[in-house]
C-alpha cells in the first residue's frame, strides 16, 4: 500500500506515524516543501526574546528520523504542484534539482498547511518586510533586526500579541497597528481595557481603526502609511492571519470552502476516495456551533493529523471537534479563551447573556493573591454555557482549561456548582473563580 501525505509538520507527521505503527510494510513517502520537519511553530516568537535560544530546540523529530528510524520516505524541498485524483498521481517539482516529480498513491493525506498573509499594498517585496510560520521566517526576522530600533507589527491576534512582547524585552520600539478599533479581538470589548492597559503598561504603541495602504521606502522599508497616519519604522512584521495551502488542488475534484480549506468529515475524508486532509488546510468542526469552522492550531492539527492516520491505517477513529480553546502570554497577563464569544454567539442567534466577575487566583486572604477576571457567556434558553473568557496574572491557565472540557461535555450553569475542583487557599478560595461566576448567574 502506497501512502503519500503531502506536508511534513503537525498533521502529516503525526498521520504518518500512525501509518507506521499499524501497518506493515507500508509505503510512506512525505513530502514537504520547506527543509524542516516536524517543529513547533507556536515556539516561534520566543526566539525572538531569548526563551527559546535556538531554533533547533523547536525540532520534534528531524528529517533524518523520520527516514532512519522509521523508514519514512522523507522528502524535502518537494513542492506539490497538481493532485491527479482519477489517476491517483501527486506531482509536482523538486526544489533543489529544479527536475519535475511525479508518485502514485494508493491513499493521499493533503497536509499542506497554512500560509500567513501579506496585505496587498504597494511596497510588499521591500526589504525589512517579514511574515511569520516558519523557522526560516523567525531566522530571517532574527537576523534583520541588527540596527533596527522601531518595529511595527500588522495585526494584534495572537502572534502580533506574542512578537509585541517579545521584541519590547529586547529593547525595541514596538508598534501594533490593526484595523480594529481593540487588539486581542477574541476577546469581548468589556475584557479590553485589561489587555490595552498591559500593553501601555509595557511600552506596545497602539495604532486602532487603521488600515495599511502602503510601505514606503527605497530598497528597504522606512515607514507604513495607513488610512489615518504615517509611521516612521526599521522593520516590519505582517501577522494578519493565514490561508490555507491549496491552490495545487484546483482542478482535484476535491471539495474546498470559501476560503480554501478542504472540506473534510469526522474521518477526515474528503469527498474524493482515498484522499484525506487534516490540519491548517483542512476545516475542524466546531461542537458549540455544531457546524465546521475553520480554526488553525497545532493541537487541532496533531489531532487531526492522528485521526487521518488511523484512518488510512484502516483503524476507525473520528476526530471530535473543537471548543475554541486559546491561551497566551501577554507580558505578566495570561490571556486565555474557549468556547464563544459575544460576537460569535449573536452570529449564530443563540439566545444568551453573560456573566462578569472579578475576583482573586486564591484565597482572599493569602498573601499574594492576585486579580483574575473571568466572563462566561451562556445560553438563556437552556443553560449551557457556550463561552469563557478568563485574565490574569497567575491562575487563568487552570481556569480556561477547567472551562474547556465544560464546554466538551455541554454542561449547564447548574451543573458547575457540584463539580469537584480542588481546593487550597494557595491556589483558590473554597468556591473556585468559576463557580464563584457561576453563582452570579444564577
Amino acid at each position: 500500500m502506497k501512502y503519500v501525505i503531502i506536508g511534513g509538520d503537525a498533521a502529516g507527521m503525526s498521520a504518518a506515524m500512525q501509518i507506521v505503527r499499524n501497518v506493515e510494510e507500508a509505503e510512506v513517502t512525505t513530502l514537504e516543501a520547506g527543509g524542516i520537519y516536524s517543529y513547533a511553530q507556536c515556539g516561534l516568537p520566543y526566539i525572538v526574546g531569548g526563551e527559546v535560544e535556538h531554533t533547533d530546540k523547536l525540532i520534534a523529530r528531524d528529517v533524518e528520523t523520520f527516514r532512519e528510524k522509521y523508514g519514512i520516505d522523507a522528502r524535502v524541498f518537494h513542492h506539490v504542484e497538481a493532485v491527479d485524483t482519477k489517476k491517483q498521481i501527486v506531482s509536482g517539482q523538486n526544489l533543489e534539482t529544479g527536475q519535475p516529480f511525479e508518485l502514485p498513491y494508493d491513499k493521499l493525506l493533503i497536509a499542506s498547511g497554512g500560509s500567513p498573509v501579506l496585505p496587498d499594498v504597494p511596497g510588499r517585496t521591500l526589504k525589512g518586510v517579514h511574515t511569520l510560520k516558519t523557522i526560516p521566517d523567525i531566522e530571517a526576522i532574527d537576523a534583520d533586526l541588527d540596527d533596527v530600533h522601531d518595529v511595527t507589527i500588522i495585526g494584534g491576534g495572537y502572534i502580533g500579541l506574542e512578537l509585541a512582547e517579545n521584541l519590547i524585552e529586547t529593547g525595541r520600539n514596538v508598534r501594533i497597528i490593526d484595523r480594529n478599533d481593540r487588539i486581542a479581538k477574541m476577546f469581548d470589548p468589556d475584557m479590553t481595557p485589561l489587555i490595552h492597559e498591559e500593553a501601555g503598561k509595557h511600552g506596545v504603541e497602539l495604532c486602532l481603526g487603521e488600515s495599511v495602504e502602503a510601505l514606503e521606502g527605497v530598497q528597504r522599508i522606512q515607514a507604513v502609511q495607513t488610512t489615518g497616519s504615517w509611521y516612521d519604522t526599521d522593520l516590519v512584521i505582517a501577522a494578519t492571519g493565514i490561508r490555507p495551502n491549496t491552490d495545487f488542488l484546483e482542478n482535484a475534484g476535491v471539495q474546498l470552502r470559501h476560503n480554501g480549506a478542504v472540506q473534510v468529515d469526522a474521518w477526515m475524508r474528503t469527498n474524493v476516495d482515498h484522499v484525506y486532509a487534516a490540519g491548517d488546510c483542512a476545516v475542524q468542526y466546531h461542537r458549540i456551533k455544531e457546524r465546521d469552522d475553520y480554526v488553525p492550531l497545532g493541537t487541532h492539527a496533531n489531532k487531526q493529523g492522528r485521526a487521518a492516520g488511523k484512518n488510512m491505517a484502516g483503524i476507525p477513529k473520528q476526530f471530535q471537534g473543537i471548543v475554541g480553546t486559546s491561551i497566551l502570554r501577554f507580558f505578566d497577563l495570561t490571556l486565555a479563551k474557549t468556547g464563544l464569544n459575544e460576537a460569535e454567539a449573536e452570529s449564530m442567534s443563540f439566545p444568551f447573556d453573560t456573566v462578569m466577575h472579578q475576583t482573586v487566583d486564591k484565597a482572599g486572604y493569602f498573601e499574594g493573591k492576585k486579580p483574575l477576571t473571568l466572563k462566561l457567556v451562556y445560553r438563556t434558553d437552556t443553560e449551557e454555557v457556550i463561552g469563557g473568557q478568563v485574565i490574569g496574572e497567575s491562575g487563568a491557565a487552570k481556569r480556561i482549561d477547567v472551562l474547556a472540557v465544560t464546554l466538551f461535555h455541554r454542561m449547564t450553569l447548574d451543573d458547575y456548582e457540584d463539580l469537584d475542583l480542588s481546593y487550597a487557599p494557595p491556589y483558590n478560595g473554597v468556591w473556585d473563580p468559576i463557580q464563584q461566576t457561576v453563582r452570579r448567574a444564577t
